[in-house]
């Protein structure tokens, strides 16, 4: 037990910011950078699909849906590949492994906001709508003023819920090798090959630390 922990301690440095010293970031500050990238690409985004979504009826909703049921009825770890390979044929260049899987996370999860910002505007009580026209707002100042404050507040366990999902859906950055904490957890424990175990539990208790932090201040927000 004791060497499970010393392995853990001497290593503590690189599981935690990886080769940050030679510009190359990684562990815990990577899973973080990417998961706050992709949040910050995928939650206004699903939120702006949304709001086109619930203005826009027809043949411009059925298409939004289509998109949105076929991302989210496939195994993230393809979506990661199909970008691994797509991007560079339509950039012409390699791309870094850590932004291929951001991107990669941001796509995914933009749907799962879309859905839930969409279920949010459409819990409303409809009598918003029509005091907001009777009193001349257009459709934009009405979800920008009246509506999206309300259903944002009201889906917060629901975006929180998302939240935790892409901090833990970034562990499958390992399988392009990108250097974020499970990668650097394997490559510390395929080195020393001695205590596995406190290895990996230490890894996913720092997840769960994560997950759980976010988890509690969205329940202190909305208190």
């Amino acid at each position: 037990m004791n060497g499970g922990l010393q392995v853990i301690v001497d290593n503590l440095g690189y599981l935690l910011w990886g080769n940050l010293a030679n510009g190359e970031p990684g562990g815990v500050l990577l899973t973080l950078l990417m998961a706050i990238g992709a949040a910050l690409l995928a939650f206004p985004g699903g939120m702006a699909l949304a709001c086109l979504a619930w203005r826009c009826r027809g043949a411009v909703r059925s298409l939004l849906f289509l998109w949105a049921e076929l991302i989210r009825g496939i195994p993230l770890i393809f979506v990661i590949f199909w970008l691994w390979y797509l991007l560079p044929a339509l950039t012409g260049s390699d791309m870094p492994g850590a932004l291929t899987v951001t991107l990669a996370l941001a796509w995914f999860t933009a749907a799962s906001v879309m859905h839930s910002t969409l279920a949010g505007l459409q819990a409303l009580p409809p009598g918003q709508h029509q005091a907001a026209q009777s009193q001349g707002f257009s459709d934009g100042q009405l979800l920008w003023h009246i509506l999206l404050p309300q259903t944002l507040r009201n889906i917060q366990p629901s975006l929180a819920g998302i939240g935790i999902n892409l901090i833990k859906d970034t562990s499958l950055a390992f399988i392009l090798n990108v250097p974020e904490l499970t990668t650097l957890a394997g490559q510390v424990n395929n080195r020393v090959q001695v205590y596995p175990a406190a290895l990996f539990v230490f890894t996913g208790l720092v997840y769960y630390l994560l997950c759980t932090g976010l988890a509690q201040l969205v329940q202190r927000r909305r208190v």
